[in-house]
């Protein structure tokens, strides 16, 4: 049974993850967390001290979730069945491989038919403006997406899953709401998110890396790591970079450059120098790199999990 516990609801959520992802039908803690995150910056983002409310708005929320979690753990921990059932159900809202591969497959897909099908579709999953992005940059920026979130959907809520429990992992989900919310370098954001931002950017530094070393290793191209030393640290972000640079690395293409958000031209670094047009064939690399990184990683939690479970029986 103590094995049941411990590993049950990590491999139970991963299997309702792959085989169904987030179906929109079904209410999703992210979309309540948004709600929250907009009603605060509406009311507050105006005014005099912006960073301290944004700061105080983003570091309330992320605890509020922590001990909403831990509680709701608690009232159910004298059924192990109960018990079991919520850790599943929160573990996997935590988890989005499943629904990003599904999301970039389909913006190849619309491109495919039509260059504003293919901007419509790939703005469901990107922040930048796509109105004006040629099919080329469309593909491009999908692939970008998925590569920055399987650090973001996947190994860091493995990651913080690992430090600190289910409590954990949720309160990282609301750490990277906050920041793909509020997290932007323009007029409206820059202050009242920038506390928000800084928090992501701590919460994501170590994932993020990992991150970039599984790919490499699930690719079997060690060579990389060098690439991914030069490139990753060029990416305006302190962690996105490196994700990406593993897959420009692996795919032999070149990612960044200038990009429009909210009406303004962010001038990105360029990742990589090998400039050509991205096709399905790169897309379906990079899905079985993103789906063999999702294994290693469960894998390791797992592991971690084993051993956590032995030397509680030692002790005992």
């Amino acid at each position: 049974m103590e094995y049941v516990v411990a590993f049950g609801p990590l491999v139970a959520a991963w299997i309702m993850d792959c085989l169904i992802g987030d179906p929109s039908w079904f209410p999703h803690p992210v979309v309540w967390f948004g709600r929250a995150i907009g009603f605060c910056e509406r009311r507050l983002n105006k005014g005099s001290f912006r960073r301290l409310k944004g700061g105080i708005v983003a570091i309330g929320l992320i605890v509020a979730v922590f001990m909403l979690t831990w509680w709701l753990l608690q009232v159910v921990s004298g059924c192990v069945w109960a018990d079991f059932a919520l850790q599943a159900i929160l573990i996997f809202f935590c988890l989005a491989g499943t629904t990003l591969i599904r999301e970039v497959k389909m913006v190849f897909k619309a491109v495919d038919k039509s260059l504003d099908a293919g901007r419509l579709q790939v703005g469901r999953i990107v922040g930048r403006d796509t109105a004006s992005l040629s099919a080329c940059e469309i593909r491009t920026a999908a692939l970008e997406t998925l590569a920055e979130n399987l650090s973001d959907g996947v190994v860091a809520p493995l990651f913080w899953y690992a430090l600190l429990g289910v409590p954990g992992m949720m309160a990282y989900k609301m750490v990277n709401t906050l920041d793909s919310m509020i997290g932007y370098r323009n007029k409206r954001y820059r202050l009242f998110g920038m506390i928000a931002a800084r928090i992501d950017d701590v919460a994501n530094y170590i994932p993020a890396r990992i991150t970039a070393l599984l790919m490499i290793a699930v690719a079997g191209r060690w060579r990389l790591i060098r690439f991914v030393s030069r490139y990753g640290s060029e990416h305006a972000s302190p962690n996105s970079g490196y994700p990406e640079a593993a897959l420009a690395g692996i795919l032999d293409c070149r990612f960044g450059g200038p990009h429009d958000y909210f009406g303004e031209c962010v001038d990105k670094p360029y990742i990589g120098t090998t400039e050509r047009d991205l096709g399905n064939a790169d897309m379906e690399r990079a899905v079985i790199i993103n789906r063999r990184v999702e294994v290693v990683a469960i894998g390791m939690v797992l592991l971690l999990k084993f051993i956590e479970v032995q030397s509680s029986s030692v002790l005992i």
